[in-house]
Formats: C-alpha cells, sequence, structure tokens
C-alpha cells in the first residue's frame, strides 16, 4: 500500500465520521437533557433522506434541472419530515414516559423504530413503482466527477459532508453556549426541576434538543445519498447505532465528544477496512466485512481505559425511578 492509499483510506474515514458526528450530536443532546437513549433517532435518520429523494422524484421540475438547483428544495423537504418525525415523537412516545422507569422509554424508542421502518416500507413509492420499496432505493448523484488532490480522489458529496458537518457544529456550539435558546437547554440537562422555578419553559427546550438533533440527521443521510447513490427503508438501524457509539465514545452529553467521537469511529473503520488486508496475519479480519466489528472493539477499549468516553461525559446526576 503506498501513501497515497493511505491519505485515501484517511480522506474516506473523515468523511464517513463526520457523517456520524452529524447524528450523533441528536443522540448526545437528548441524552444530555433527558437522560434516555433515543434509538428512533436513526430512523429519523432514515426519514430526512426519504423526504429529500420523494420530492425530487415526484416534482417533474426538480428532476429535470441540476440536481444542485434541487438540492435546496430536497434539504428543505428532508429536514421538515424528520423534524416533524422528531417533534411527533417527543410529544407522544417519551414526554408521558418522562418519569417512568428507564426500561420503558427505551421500550417506546424500539417499537416507534419499527414502526417508522413499516411505515416507509409501505407507503413509499417512486413514479411508476408499486406499493412497497426495495433495499437499496437509487439517490440522485451530483453533476460532474470526483476532484483529485495529489492523488487523493474526493468527491463533490464527500466536500459537501464536510462542509455542512464543520459548520453545523461551528453554528451548534455557538448556538449552545452564546443563544438564550442554548443555555436554557445547559439548565434544563443540569437540572430541569429548577429550571423550571426559574421560568424556563423545560418542555420547549426539549422540544428543540429533538428538532436540532433531526435537522442534523437529516442533512446527514442527504449527504450520504449524494456519497453512496442508494438509500433503503432500513438503514436507520446501523447508521443510529453507529451514532450512539459515537456520542458514548466521545462521551454522552458532549457536543463536542460526540463530534470526535464519530470522527474517530469514521478513521478507524476506513483505515480497519483498507490496511488490515495487507497485514499477512490479520487479513482475514480486514475488509468491508469487518468494519462494523472493529467500529464497537475500538469502543469497547476506550471504555475499559476511559470510561467516561475521550472528551468526558456531561450529564447531571440525577435520582430517577426503579
Amino acid at each position: 500500500m503506498t501513501f497515497t492509499d493511505f491519505l485515501q483510506l484517511l480522506t474516506d474515514g473523515l468523511v464517513l465520521g463526520s457523517m456520524y458526528g452529524l447524528i450523533a450530536v441528536g443522540y448526545t443532546m437528548v441524552y444530555g437533557i433527558l437522560q434516555i437513549i433515543n434509538f428512533a433517532h436513526g430512523e429519523i435518520f432514515m426519514l430526512g433522506g426519504f423526504g429529500a429523494l420523494f420530492v425530487y422524484a415526484w416534482v417533474p421540475a426538480l428532476h429535470e434541472t441540476s440536481l444542485w438547483v434541487a438540492l435546496p428544495v430536497m434539504l428543505i423537504v428532508g429536514v421538515l419530515l424528520a423534524v416533524t418525525a422528531a417533534v411527533a415523537a417527543e410529544r407522544f412516545a417519551y414526554r408521558p414516559l418522562r418519569t417512568a422507569p428507564r426500561l420503558a422509554p427505551l421500550i417506546s424508542a424500539i417499537g416507534l423504530s419499527l414502526f417508522l421502518q413499516q411505515v416507509v416500507f409501505n407507503f413509499f413509492t417512486l413514479p411508476g413503482e408499486s406499493v412497497g420499496i426495495t433495499a437499496p432505493v437509487p439517490f440522485p448523484q451530483l453533476d460532474g466527477g470526483p476532484l483529485r488532490l495529489g492523488g487523493v480522489t474526493v468527491s463533490y458529496a464527500a466536500i459537501l459532508t464536510l462542509v455542512v458537518a464543520a459548520g453545523a457544529m461551528t453554528g451548534l456550539t455557538y448556538f449552545v453556549g452564546r443563544t438564550r435558546t442554548g443555555r436554557a437547554m445547559q439548565a434544563t440537562a443540569q437540572d430541569p426541576k429548577t429550571a423550571r422555578l426559574m421560568g424556563i419553559d423545560t418542555d420547549r427546550v426539549i422540544v428543540v434538543a429533538f428538532a436540532i438533533g433531526a435537522v442534523l440527521a437529516a442533512v446527514a443521510c442527504l449527504t450520504q445519498g449524494l456519497r453512496l447513490g442508494s438509500i433503503s427503508y432500513n438503514m436507520g438501524f446501523i447508521a443510529g447505532l453507529k451514532g450512539f457509539t459515537a456520542a458514548v465514545l466521545g462521551g454522552i452529553g458532549n457536543i463536542r465528544g460526540a463530534v470526535l467521537g464519530g470522527v474517530v469511529l469514521g478513521v478507524a473503520e476506513s483505515l480497519a477496512s483498507g490496511l488490515l488486508p495487507h497485514v499477512p496475519s490479520l487479513q482475514m479480519f480486514g475488509g468491508a466485512v469487518w468494519k462494523d466489528v472493529w467500529a464497537f472493539v475500538i469502543l469497547i477499549a476506550v471504555l475499559l481505559i476511559r470510561p467516561q468516553g475521550l472528551l468526558g461525559e456531561r450529564i447531571a446526576d440525577r435520582a430517577r425511578p426503579t
């Protein structure tokens, strides 16, 4: 393997990790405030991609023009669908269970995840197709070929992923740290009862957290569809699992940690998949087939050494019913 091949793997890992980081932020924000694991977040991610694909497929004016022109509309529709689903999930699946034992919201999240998968499978259709979809569903590709930078191939979709991830994380850091709503989110995460006594509408704050996570998840799915050329109704399961892994890896409740965890996870997957086949004694553990396994091996190793994650947890220690 040449140095250029190594740089290619590293670049691919950074792009993949940026996508994981966008998903992980949704997990870490909700857990930081409510201390529940929103395992339906992977399906929110999936809905964002299907919302974008649906409007592109069914509006002739969009698929008859350049994808660069259609992209803003696709993004808006995908984000609206994801946010609507996330806010509805918070209102009907999680809010009634806030004071319930920890297992109740977890079961509710799993049930919601399966429900959303089945809804998309049964009702999403492309023009000319019957009801029901097969995986994967073709996704439109950006015009123009990939860029070559010093021997490293980078697609426009990959560049878009990196730019969007960097911009989203910068904006979110400012929002949480400098705005009134962001400080209210920090207060609610620290002590929701005291926050309510101080006049903070904690229900609104929680809805905002779900909505922000949904926006970033929808953007992540759109960029993944553009990179890979397809999406599927069951893609949210593994993507959500990786996003949650990234959040735990970086430090649950820590936004910067979620992004770092995503990058570490993506780079580790890419390097393990590409480098191990070139090591004679480890060839059987290389390739794309093992990439998911190595992701969790790294998670376990990090948590054994540093249980609070790479940048540390940022959650309050609250008593809950058992």
